[in-house]
């Protein structure tokens, strides 16, 4: 017959107390809600620091627009692509999903994008 162990000494687990959502996460952006859940379009820590430096604004509704044309553009067998916005051009891995970095669009005017195989204008 097996016999059970009792350890007088473990330690209890309390159970995980919910939290409260507060005002920050009631206001959370769709862009930062594909970012937690892992799923869609990420934002690399160096695209979303130049977005931040650049003051680079981009709307829930572009956010799920761009990720759309992504997975589509990956679809047609493109890895890395240049996304034109009225106020950004943003260089994303199809592959990946995830935007590499970032510009507002007179940076952009006057760079040479290398090394893309898509354009996305939206």
């Amino acid at each position: 017959m097996d016999r059970i162990q009792f350890f007088p000494h473990a330690p209890l687990i309390p159970p995980k107390k919910q939290v409260a959502a507060s005002s920050k996460s009631e206001r959370q952006s769709f862009r930062d809600a594909l970012i937690e859940a892992g799923k869609g379009l990420k934002i690399s820590k160096h695209a979303q620091q130049r977005l931040q430096e650049r003051n680079i604004h981009i709307n829930d509704e572009q956010w799920a627009m761009i990720g759309q044309k992504i997975v589509e553009a990956k679809q047609k067998g493109v890895r890395d692509s240049l996304v034109i916005t009225n106020e950004a051009a943003l260089i994303v891995s199809a592959v990946n999903e995830t935007v590499i970095t970032a510009m507002n669009r007179e940076e952009a005017q006057t760079q040479l994008f290398t090394n893309i195989n898509g354009a996305i204008i939206i």
